[in-house]
């Protein structure tokens, strides 16, 4: 395995690790499956501020290597090469929400709660056949989903606006309103 191909591994290993799900073998070999097929699958956006979104999946690999030891020039030789994953906007999206938003110490650390909520709302589950996920991927960065986000990253019970037209961070505050006023 040359360096490169290292890195690279060693970076979806992280991803996977952002998002648990690895509890038992069968498990987490179809959640790695999945995982797989979204870091594949580039992430295009439309809304110009979810360019946001693109570069927080960006930075994510930064984190990674600052938190590996893994120096910025090697990230930028092996990772910056390809474009934004629909993975790794997702799990920076999720960790955005977390630590800035959604921080509950009680409540322990929800990033992979986030994420398979919004696998949940785009349709995904461990076992698809990546021509499955390409297509509900396809339907997503393309914001051919419900008016209410189901078959989009966040789906509302009762939402007063058309997801399909608003940017992802928005989504996600009135996804989080809910959840909030749920547990009131």
């Amino acid at each position: 395995m040359t360096r490169k191909q290292k890195i690279q591994e060693d970076y979806f290993n992280y991803l996977c690790g952002l998002v648990g799900g690895e509890e038992n073998a069968e498990r987490s070999f179809h959640r790695r499956q999945l995982l797989r097929y979204l870091n594949c699958f580039e992430f295009i956006y439309s809304i110009p501020r979810d360019g946001n979104r693109y570069d927080d999946g960006v930075n994510l690999r930064y984190r990674f290597g600052y938190e590996t030891g893994v120096d910025a020039r090697d990230i930028a030789a092996c990772l910056d090469i390809y474009p934004c994953s629909v993975l790794e906007m997702m799990i920076a999206l999720c960790l955005r929400c977390e630590e800035q938003i959604m921080c509950n110490e009680e409540a322990g650390n929800r990033t992979g709660e986030w994420f398979d909520a919004m696998l949940k709302s785009l349709g995904l589950r461990e076992g698809m056949r990546e021509k499955t996920v390409g297509d509900i991927l396809t339907r997503f960065v393309n914001h051919h989903y419900e008016p209410n986000g189901k078959g989009g990253l966040f789906t509302l019970k009762q939402s007063r606006h058309d997801m399909r037209n608003a940017e992802i961070w928005y989504q996600a505050m009135w996804y989080f309103d809910e959840v909030l006023q749920k547990g009131q």
